[in-house]
């Protein structure tokens, strides 16, 4: 048999291992990204190795996030990236060029190139056929040293596109309607390769966001094949020398199929509080939008504004509803400028915001309290918004821009005749300019403001553990819930000391007093605990108050390897029913000795009982946790 186009760009950069689903491999990356949020910790890691230059081909630093500088904390990180960017030979984009993947679609992501980035949405890049991961900001550190990144082989999942779009319909909606069919752990431990004769009815930006919400299915990554189209949208980039012609073989195998028929594809909206929570956009007709947000990673392409704009224009916002638009960098700024479309836009009483991830991590735009908002973005977890209460239902611009002028939704058949789908312009601004190429500036001074705090230093596991259960969590636990976002927090990513105080601070105020008293803990969870993004402070903050153990029915991929990075023990229930036995300050005792990879151990309950517990450790993940994390591991492999 042939193989598939995942199977072809991991054989060409595999380091070690094999194509075999499951097994541990390294890759060799290409490209790695970050951006101000999870950035800073990730070069403060990287400084940790202490290496005299980034390894990789390109390696990228983003300021995207924390654009709000209301103090000096975030403008301190930004020049520290800034700084660390100088020495160590890495590309640095300033705040207002855009969103970070966005921008590196527009001007890097290449087919055939492996990518890794510290955001979850990275495999955005899979919209022009780069094998494209989120991943925590150590592993990032560790591509950029040279370092192969380590995962477990993915299956490849075949998406087999037929038909057309049509209607109102658009490229969110398809992926709406994929992640309703398979849920949000759907594609854990796979990765979706489209495919079929639909591929080729989806422009690059369209591709992106599909590639881009796979991160809520749980998937490694998204992919697309290079062809005609990425040569085009290369083309315009002006990086026409960057593309390559990549796809499956024609006889290529595949782990699993799956198939959308483009032409049944409605106007689809997510409810409240899951991105699979799907549902047609007409069953929803006659509810009331408080908020309507366009932008984010996901939807903030010129081909997205441009429609928005179109149906914009002539209209009024609805006098009950607030209409917010980010553009997702200032080519797309550029281009709708030109075209006069920033006019109808602000005409029609939109408000329009920088060029940023804004609203979408809470970082301003919240809600009213209790209100709807309807929003083009990724995630519509609980409170993520920045409104504990509101009611966040995701949609494609289309939908949205019908909202913010109804004030309500409305049933697609009520819109009139549906605009073409934008295409980009024969002539495409170019922003490279705003891009701060590195030197040979080996000598720069690094800029270190009073809130970079250093890295903690984490002792190994001892041999025994006897420790309580600390909380005990449901189902679908994200790193939001862990680790809430917005202004205030976000503010903290350099400082884990006191980022840490606000570890499930809104939905249980008691646990840090409670695991401070206790000295270390247990956090017990359902089935995909740690989804959504790849903020690595969700197990940092964790370990640095005294977490050994998270025991859960399954993990979210990205978390449970941040587990490992930092020395805390990703154990999942062999039987599921147990987690009805365990209770909050329930005291466990665990021989850490008696843990061998991929196999059972037992745990001790101060009961009397005992339960069984797996893991899908590696050896080498195995001694990582033992020495205490990936960064101790380095240094221990070092010396």
């Amino acid at each position: 048999m042939g193989l598939n186009l995942t199977q072809k760009i991991i054989k060409k950069h595999l380091v070690y291992g094999s194509l075999n689903p499951g097994q541990e491999i390294g890759l060799r990356i290409d490209q790695t990204l970050t951006q101000d949020a999870t950035g800073t910790m990730a070069y403060l890691q990287w400084e940790a190795m202490g290496l005299p230059r980034v390894k990789t081909e390109l390696s990228v630093s983003y300021v995207d996030h924390n654009t709000l500088q209301m103090g000096f904390k975030n403008p301190d990180d930004h020049k520290y990236l800034q700084t660390v960017a100088a020495r160590y030979g890495i590309v640095f984009s300033p705040a207002g060029n855009g969103i970070c993947h966005q921008l590196h679609l527009e001007n890097f992501a290449a087919p055939g190139k492996t990518l890794i980035g510290s955001d979850s949405h990275t495999p955005t890049a899979g919209g022009v056929g780069s094998l494209a991961m989120g991943a925590g900001g150590l592993s990032v550190a560790l591509a950029m040293a040279g370092e192969p990144y380590v995962l477990n082989m993915p299956m490849v999942v075949r998406v087999y596109l037929d038909g057309k779009l049509s209607g109102h319909a658009g490229a969110k909606d398809v992926i709406l309607y994929i992640l309703q069919q398979l849920s949000v752990k759907g594609g854990t431990g796979r990765v979706l390769e489209y495919t079929g004769p639909g591929v080729l009815d989806l422009s690059v930006p369209e591709r992106a966001t599909i590639a881009n919400m796979g991160a809520e299915l749980g998937a490694t990554t998204s992919i697309f094949p290079s062809d005609d189209i990425t040569r085009k949208f290369l083309r315009l980039m002006k990086r026409e020398q960057d593309f390559r012609a990549i796809g499956p073989d024609g006889d290529a195998d595949y782990d699993e199929h799956f198939s959308v028929d483009l032409n049944g594809i409605e106007p689809m909206a997510a409810r409240p509080h899951m991105p699979d929570l799907g549902i047609r956009v007409s069953e929803l007709d006659g509810l009331k939008t408080d908020q309507v947000a366009i932008g984010s990673c996901t939807n903030s392409s010129y081909s997205d504004l441009k429609v928005t704009a179109q149906i914009l224009k002539g209209g009024k916002v609805h006098p009950d509803t607030d209409l917010m638009i980010s553009p997702g960098s200032k080519q797309v700024l550029k281009m709708l400028a030109r075209e006069s479309l920033l006019g109808d836009m602000l005409d029609s009483g939109a408000r329009l915001l920088e060029c940023a991830c804004g609203p979408c991590i809470g970082m301003g735009g919240s809600p009213i309290s209790k209100g709807v908002s309807v929003r083009t973005f990724n995630r519509n977890f609980e409170g993520r918004s920045g409104t504990q209460d509101a009611q966040v239902y995701l949609v494609s611009p289309v939908t949205a821009a019908h909202c913010a002028l109804s004030g309500s939704f409305t049933d697609p058949q009520t819109w009139g005749d549906p605009l073409p789908r934008a295409q980009l312009p024969k002539e495409v601004p170019s922003i490279r300019d705003l891009f701060v190429f590195p030197e040979d500036n080996s000598r720069a001074k690094i800029y270190r403001g009073p809130n970079i705090v250093p890295l903690p230093r984490f002792e190994p596991l001892p041999k025994m553990l006897e420790l309580p259960i600390v909380i005990k969590c449901g189902d679908n636990i994200s790193t939001d819930h862990i680790l809430p976002g917005g202004a205030e927090i976000t503010a903290l990513r350099s400082n884990i000391p006191a980022i840490s105080e606000y570890i499930f601070s809104r939905i249980d105020p008691g646990f840090t007093a409670r695991i401070k008293k206790a000295g270390q803990g247990v956090i017990l969870g359902g089935d995909n605990y740690g989804q959504g993004s790849s903020r690595e402070h969700a197990a940092l903050g964790p370990r640095y108050l005294g977490i050994r153990i998270v025991l859960v029915k399954s993990f979210a991929r990205i978390h449970r390897a941040n587990l490992v990075n930092f020395g805390i023990l990703p154990l999942t229930l062999v039987n599921p029913e147990d987690y009805e036995i365990l209770d909050q300050d329930q005291l466990l005792s665990l021989n850490v000795s008696s843990i061998v990879p991929g196999k059972d151990s037992l745990i001790s309950l101060s009961s009397g009982m005992t339960i069984n517990v797996g893991n899908d450790l590696t050896d080498n993940e195995l001694v990582i946790i033992k020495l205490g994390g990936l960064l101790n591991y380095v240094k221990n492999k070092s010396a």
